[in-house]
C-alpha cells in the first residue's frame, strides 16, 4: 500500500524540479549520516562490539605462512602485517646484569634456548621475506604511489590490495653515505627511536635470545585524532647474508601481557625489510644503503579510510627518518655507548647466498604445486567478511516503505543497497 500511495503521489506532482530537489536533499542527508555514523562508531564503539569477533577468532585457525591470512594499515615509519598465530615459547629471561657478549658459547642452556627460539621466528619467515624482495611471492602486482627525494635520501613506495587482508605496502629508501651495519642498528635501537619517531610513545624489551638475537618487544604508538593509541607485541630477528641483512618483525601472541581496552592491541602486524649496500647516485660507488620495506597491519579501522590516511601522511612521516639517521651517525661517531637493542642487532643468523637460492627454488616448487591444486578445485569461495545480501536489501525495503519521497528516491535506496551488498561480498 505504501508503494501504491507513493506512486499516486508522484503521479499527482507536476513539477520535476520538486522531485529532483527532494532527491538531492535525501541523498546528501544519507551520505552525511553514513560519514557521521562511521566516525562516531570509531570513537565510541561499545565493548560488546568485539565479543562476536573475538569468539570467532578463538575458533578459526589462522594460516601461518600467508601475509594476508587474516583481516589496515597505517604505514609505519620505515622499519618500525598478527600474521602468524603460533604458540610463543618461554625464553630464558634476559640477563640485565650481564655484559653484552657477541660470541655466545653454546652451553646446555644456550642450546635449550635456541630450540625454544626456533618456533617464534623461523627460516619460513626468512623465506617469505626473500620472496618479497625478489617479487616472487605470488601476490598481486605492486602499484607505485610515491617517488620523492631529498639531497641525502630518495624514496619510492608501492601498494597492493590482496583479496583477503589489509592493503600491503612496499618501499625503497636509499640513504647516501650510510653503511648497512649502521642502518641495521639504527632501526633496531628502540631507545634512540624515541628521539626521532614521535609516534612511538612506549617501548620495552620483554625477552631476548643471546644466541639468535631474537627479541620480543612491547610498543605503544600514537595516531591521529580519529584513531586511539595502538599496542603491539612484536617478535623480531635478523639474518645476515654477505653484506645484506634480512630483518623480520611481526606481531606475536604473548599471554604475559594482558589485553586492555586502551590502548587497543594490534594482532595482525608485519613489517620486515632488507638492508643492503647500493651504488651512490653521486659517486657511483657502494657508499649508499638501500632499505626495502614490506609492511601491513590491521588497526581495526576501514581499509579504505586507512589508505587515504597513508596517502596523506606518508611523506611527512618518512622525511623525518633521514635527520634521525644523521643524528645517530654523529652520536656513534662521538663514541657514545650502544644501547642494549643496538647490541642485539649485532647478533645475526648467518646464511649463505646458496642457502637463500635454495629457499627460493624450494618455495617456487611449492607454489607450483599449490597452483595445480587450486586449478583442480576452483569451486571454493574465498573466505572473508561478508554482509548478507538479504539483510541489506531487506533493510532497504523497510527504509523505502517508511519514507514518502517518490519512486525515484526509492530506486536510489535500492541501488545503494545493491552496491553495499556487492561490497560486503568482496570484503
Amino acid at each position: 500500500m505504501a508503494l501504491l500511495s507513493s506512486l499516486l503521489g508522484i503521479l499527482g506532482k507536476s513539477s520535476v524540479v520538486g522531485i529532483l530537489g527532494d532527491l538531492f536533499i535525501f541523498v546528501a542527508s544519507l551520505w552525511i549520516a553514513v560519514i557521521v555514523g562511521v566516525l562516531v562508531g570509531w570513537a565510541w564503539k561499545p565493548k560488546w562490539a568485539n565479543f562476536g569477533r573475538d569468539m570467532l577468532d578463538s575458533l578459526v585457525p589462522n594460516d601461518t605462512n600467508s601475509p594476508s591470512s587474516s583481516s589496515s594499515t597505517s604505514f609505519a615509519l620505515i622499519p618500525s602485517l598478527n600474521s602468524l598465530k603460533i604458540k610463543l615459547p618461554s625464553f630464558i629471561p634476559r640477563p640485565f646484569n650481564v655484559g653484552f657478549q657477541e660470541e655466545s658459547s653454546f652451553s646446555e642452556n644456550s642450546l635449550l634456548q635456541v630450540e625454544k627460539d626456533k618456533s617464534l621466528l623461523t627460516e619460513q619467515d626468512l623465506e617469505h621475506l626473500c620472496k618479497l624482495v625478489e617479487e616472487k611471492d605470488g601476490g598481486p602486482a605492486w602499484i607505485q604511489m610515491m617517488d620523492r627525494s631529498t639531497p641525502r635520501m630518495s624514496y619510492k613506495a608501492w601498494r597492493r590490495d590482496p583479496e583477503n587482508g589489509p592493503p600491503q605496502y612496499r618501499s625503497s629508501t636509499i640513504f647516501e653515505d650510510a653503511t648497512p651495519d649502521l642502518v641495521r642498528e639504527f632501526f633496531w635501537d628502540d631507545d634512540f627511536r624515541m628521539k626521532w619517531d614521535d609516534m612511538l610513545i612506549h617501548a620495552t624489551t620483554l625477552e631476548e635470545c643471546n644466541v639468535t638475537g631474537t627479541m620480543v618487544v612491547h610498543w605503544v604508538r600514537k595516531f591521529p585524532f580519529f584513531c586511539s593509541d595502538r599496542e603491539y607485541v612484536i617478535g623480531r630477528r635478523i639474518w645476515e647474508s654477505g653484506q645484506s641483512y634480512y630483518c623480520v618483525t611481526k606481531g606475536v601472541p604473548y599471554p604475559s601481557v594482558p589485553r586492555r581496552n586502551k590502548p587497543k592491541r594490534v594482532d595482525l602486524y608485519y613489517s620486515s625489510w632488507c638492508i643492503r649496500a647500493v651504488e651512490s647516485k653521486k659517486t657511483g660507488e657502494l657508499t649508499a644503503c638501500e632499505v626495502l620495506l614490506f609492511h601491513y597491519e590491521d588497526m581495526g579501522i576501514p581499509w579504505e579510510i586507512a589508505k587515504l590516511g597513508v596517502r596523506q601522511g606518508m611523506w611527512g612521516a618518512v622525511k623525518k627518518i633521514d635527520p634521525g639517521l644523521r643524528m645517530y651517525q654523529k652520536e656513534r661517531a662521538s663514541g657514545a655507548p650502544l644501547s642494549r637493542c643496538a647490541c642485539m642487532a649485532k647478533i645475526n643468523t648467518k646464511v649463505s647466498a646458496d642457502y637463500l637460492r635454495h629457499l627460493e627454488s624450494t618455495s617456487n616448487n611449492n607454489n607450483n604445486n599449490m597452483l595445480e591444486n587450486e586449478n583442480q578445485d576452483s569451486s571454493g569461495k574465498p573466505v572473508g567478511r561478508t554482509i548478507p545480501k538479504l539483510l541489506v536489501v531487506g533493510g532497504a525495503i523497510a527504509l523505502a516503505c517508511t519514507l514518502d519521497r517518490g519512486l525515484l528516491t526509492k530506486a536510489v535506496i535500492f541501488g545503494v543497497a545493491r552496491r553495499f551488498a556487492n561490497i560486503g561480498r568482496g570484503l
